[in-house]
């Protein structure tokens, strides 16, 4: 395997591990995708996060109130020069937003554009900007998306 193709898909699974941390609630494993620094805006709603601790309780504290999520990730666009790389993936997350209600749901389609450093851990997410297309269902009690 060339090392552009490891880059590749050490960079992939970087980004899967994101939405599997989320979906299984494995919240050490969805700590580590990120730089100590991390630079995340998720935009109106959710919020703008300078740091891996401040995404990580944030994410960790409106999930507890949800029940099963769904987060699909798509298209992954990477670009690699030397030990910085960016990314656009494509985000489908399906989200039963009351774990007490189950007829309660909310659909969000949209993109993360990432940029990402080499550090001797691996890959990180360094910074990261979410824009949504589409949001539609019932919104979660705690954020107005």
């Amino acid at each position: 395997m060339s090392d552009a193709t490891k880059d590749r898909a050490d960079i992939t699974e970087v980004l899967v591990r994101y939405a599997t941390g989320i979906d299984r609630r494995d919240w050490v494993g969805f700590r580590s995708i990120w730089t100590d620094d991390v630079d995340a805006n998720y935009g109106r709603g959710i919020g703008h996060f300078h740091s891996a601790d401040e995404i990580t309780e944030f994410m960790t504290r409106s999930h507890a109130v949800m029940g099963s999520t769904w987060h699909r990730l798509s298209n992954f666009s990477i670009d690699i020069q030397d030990d910085r790389a960016t990314a656009r993936t494509y985000v489908h997350a399906v989200l039963n937003v009351d774990r007490d209600d189950p007829d309660r749901w909310m659909d969000v389609i949209g993109h993360y554009d990432d940029e990402l450093v080499r550090t001797p851990e691996g890959w990180r997410i360094a910074r990261r900007r979410c824009g949504r297309a589409r949001v539609v269902g019932s919104r979660p009690d705690n954020m107005e998306i």
